[in-house]
């Protein structure tokens, strides 16, 4: 999708809000760089392993976002990593899981992470039918929702969707456009659903980013190769001269929106 160049510097003007600052007790930590508050309108889709264009980020700027959770023996580690480097992050959560432990969920809330939604149990979207995917979209959203403001409501307070497996379809992907959800792809990935030792899976991660120089980087906060990595991870980031941009929704949803 051509985006016009209004669209994109509108992005840029709302993204400068700079958060690696004074509520970081730690001077030396690798922080957030900056905000970059995601339009629907102007990004639908974004994630050059799905789609034609990513994000506009510049050299050595990364986003980091961990699919499939809240687990909480592995994702309370991730959380203290990303604290201890005050790093935010987006989350894209599976709905059962997020109502099997609203605790988790209200935490990375607590600190600052952004949360999307990644279907209610992680179902391959375009192989179970249009009306089943559907359902599959919403019960999620439904339930993250629940879990973190106590209402299970289909309009989602953070608009950002994740497909499991990247495995969209067009008439989902318009779906989701026309309700102003972004989807949000990834530029590159550690694999970690492949099992590997955290040494080898940072190795891999650190290589691909160096061949890629920036981008959206998908991570699972459910496996503990991951969140053994991540500490030596952030701290690659900061010895490297990378940047972390934490990506928000609009504050305001907009009322017109279709509550499926």
């Amino acid at each position: 999708m051509i985006v016009h160049r209004a669209a994109l510097l509108s992005l840029f003007i709302a993204s400068m809000s700079v958060t690696n600052a004074a509520g970081c007790p730690r001077k030396d930590a690798l922080g957030t760089s900056r905000v970059m508050t995601i339009d629907p309108q102007a990004f639908p889709r974004v994630g050059l392993k799905s789609f034609p264009q990513s994000l506009p980020l510049a050299d050595k700027e990364v986003v980091l976002t961990f699919d499939d959770g809240p687990f909480p023996p592995t994702t309370t580690k991730v959380l203290a990593a990303l604290a201890s480097e005050c790093v935010q992050a987006t989350f894209f959560l599976i709905g059962r899981n997020a109502e099997a432990s609203p605790d988790i969920v209200k935490r990375i809330a607590a600190a600052g992470h952004s949360i999307g939604h990644h279907t209610w149990s992680h179902q391959p979207l375009d192989r179970i039918g249009y009306p089943q995917a559907l359902e599959e979209i919403d019960r999620g959203i439904a339930a993250d929702e629940k879990a973190l403001h106590g209402e299970a409501r289909r309009i989602p307070s953070t608009p950002f969707f994740r497909f499991p497996g990247f495995a969209s379809t067009p008439a989902l992907l318009s779906s989701l456009q026309s309700r102003g959800i972004a989807v949000l792809g990834a530029d590159l990935w550690a694999s970690d659903w492949n099992p590997m030792t955290p040494d080898q899976q940072l190795r891999l991660l650190t290589e691909r980013l160096e061949h890629q120089g920036k981008g959206i980087i998908l991570l699972h906060d459910t496996k503990a190769q991951t969140a053994k990595m991540l500490p030596a991870f952030l701290l690659y980031l900061r010895r490297n001269g990378y940047k972390v941009v934490h990506l928000v929704a609009p504050r305001a949803i907009k009322s017109s929106m279709n509550d499926r």
